[in-house]
């Protein structure tokens, strides 16, 4: 297996470090998406999306997308699952990552190529053109706000997204609030509990790394 990567972006760095979690090492190779070398004849080939992270098999088949490419990995690699060790749990995770996709990194992703100059005629990742809609900027940073405020309340009577049990989804809403960053959104004043969780999972090893 071989992972394409850039190690720079969110979506890669939620692969790295569930693979750290998980003690997985893959041979990886780096593609620049600054010198847009996801574009490039080569890497369509292998994903048409172009997109990363995305995984290729030995066979010749490319997994893309971060949630197919960890739970395929899960499957190989079952040892400290991250995906949930109940039915309950399971679906929990799942529930949950799915809301940050959408309504975490979602809301960032969608605040940031909308705002960002490099992006114009980009707004979405992919070979089809968009064009940036400064509307969709500005909801996208109020759906962060609004997204930091909900995770807050939840972390008031949770250790982790789900109870006590560090899954992907802890990963996934880890990497919004680093990508928050990139439209100058930090953790609010007053969210002491998403400062709380984002503090505790920032000091692991994974994480670190």
């Amino acid at each position: 297996m071989k992972l394409y990567d850039y190690a720079a972006a969110p979506n890669p760095r939620r692969v790295a470090i569930f693979l750290a979690e998980k003690g997985i090492e893959l041979e990886t190779v780096q593609v620049d998406l600054m010198a847009g070398e996801q574009k490039s004849a080569e890497f369509t080939a292998i994903n048409p999306a172009q997109d990363v992270p995305a995984l290729l098999l030995d066979d010749g088949t490319c997994i893309s997308q971060v949630n197919a490419i960890c739970l395929y990995l899960e499957a190989l690699y079952p040892d400290n699952p991250l995906f949930g060790r109940t039915p309950l749990e399971r679906a929990q995770v799942e529930s949950w990552n799915h809301r940050i996709q959408d309504n975490g990194i979602g809301a960032v992703g969608e605040a940031f190529r909308n705002l960002t100059p490099g992006f114009k005629g980009r707004a979405l990742p992919g070979p089809d053109s968009y064009e940036q809609i400064p509307e969709l900027a500005q909801r996208g940073l109020k759906r962060t706000d609004n997204f930091f405020k909900q995770l807050d309340a939840h972390l008031a009577n949770s250790q982790f997204i789900v109870g006590d049990y560090f899954s992907v989804a802890d990963i996934s809403a880890y990497m919004t609030v680093e990508f928050a960053g990139w439209i100058k959104k930090g953790i609010p004043e007053g969210c002491d509990n998403l400062q709380r969780w984002f503090d505790q999972i920032s000091a692991r090893p994974s994480v670190k790394r």
